[in-house]
């Protein structure tokens, strides 16, 4: 083969090369000409746009990264809807819980500061004042123990403990509340240790708040403690034989500002029992409950019991 016919090849091949390079790159051309494209129509605001990949070149892995980057803002922008939709929620109930006691209890101190009422009357008046601003007082705790848990702002402090002891001195303030509601009470708690790593705070509160909502939003007259070991967690159980929660309410119980019938949750605020799981959950626990309407309710805790060294 002479030196003319290997150059005509050479040029040849170099001819489709150079033409192959080219369909490439103007592929590519295209291709990210159409990302451009839609990325700007994102930043203009439309979110549903999605970068279509046909053709298998270089400018396909970016096409697939810059999907997976919008799934993960789509799916962080309805986590911030959402959760914005939360707080409009929170807020608006928050008003109405803040605003309702308030206009009461300024409306029960008008009438004493403007001598409507007299004698035992006014002394009557002055003691409903009093309890509703210690339910005020109550209820604005309760709110900012919730902004501080949401906002992880709230400090714990972690020891080792028997949950047996410490469930014990929690419901020590409960027995005359029992006595003077006429609601009677089991407890069955074991002599032996049942050691946790717990926040001593945060326990009480946790057990105070189902008692409470037991008593005030029940209407119940028994109420069961129950502290057992179960392999290697310790199971705390609260029942009561009060109206029960509907099975529609049950999936909810434990979300924020959630109510469940007018009856049951009157003078509650949908918080108590938020804080409760956010509460158990710190302690790497779990909070179940079981209910039968007009039968009663169950709160089951189970914590990990720590291991002996």
């Amino acid at each position: 083969m002479n030196i003319t016919s290997i150059l005509t090849i050479l040029v040849f091949v170099l001819g489709i090369s150079v033409f192959i390079m080219a369909n490439y790159i103007v592929n590519i051309k295209k291709s990210l000409s159409k990302m451009i494209i839609v990325l700007n129509d994102i930043k203009k605001g439309n979110r549903n746009r999605k970068v279509l990949i046909s053709d298998n070149n270089s400018a396909s892995d970016i096409g697939y990264k810059i999907n997976e980057i919008l799934d993960d803002y789509r799916s962080k922008i309805i986590e911030l809807e959402e959760g914005e939709e939360t707080y409009k929620r929170m807020l608006t109930g928050f008003s109405h819980d803040v605003r309702t006691p308030l206009t009461s209890l300024v409306g029960y101190l008008d009438a004493i500061h403007n001598k409507v009422v007299h004698g035992k009357e006014k002394d009557d008046y002055l003691e409903i004042a009093r309890d509703k601003a210690y339910n005020l007082k109550d209820f604005v705790e309760l709110l900012f123990e919730w902004f501080k848990l949401d906002a992880k702002e709230m400090a714990f402090h972690f020891e080792d403990v028997d949950i047996n002891e410490l469930t014990r001195s929690a419901l020590t303030d409960w027995i005359p509340i029992f006595d003077e509601r006429g609601i009677k009470f089991y407890i069955d708690i074991q002599d032996k240790e049942f050691i946790v790593s717990a926040d001593v705070n945060a326990y009480m509160r946790i057990i105070n708040n189902i008692i409470q909502n037991a008593v005030l939003h029940s209407r119940c007259s028994k109420v069961n403690i129950e502290v057992l070991q179960k392999d290697d967690e310790a199971v705390i159980m609260i029942s009561d034989n009060g109206k029960g929660i509907a099975r529609k309410d049950l999936p909810h119980v434990f979300d924020r500002l959630y109510k469940c019938d007018e009856s049951r949750s009157a003078g509650g605020n949908g918080l108590g029992l938020a804080i409760v799981k956010e509460l158990v959950e710190i302690h790497h626990g779990r909070i179940e409950v079981e209910s039968i309407l007009n039968e009663g309710t169950t709160f089951t805790i189970t914590i990990p019991i720590r291991k002996a060294l």
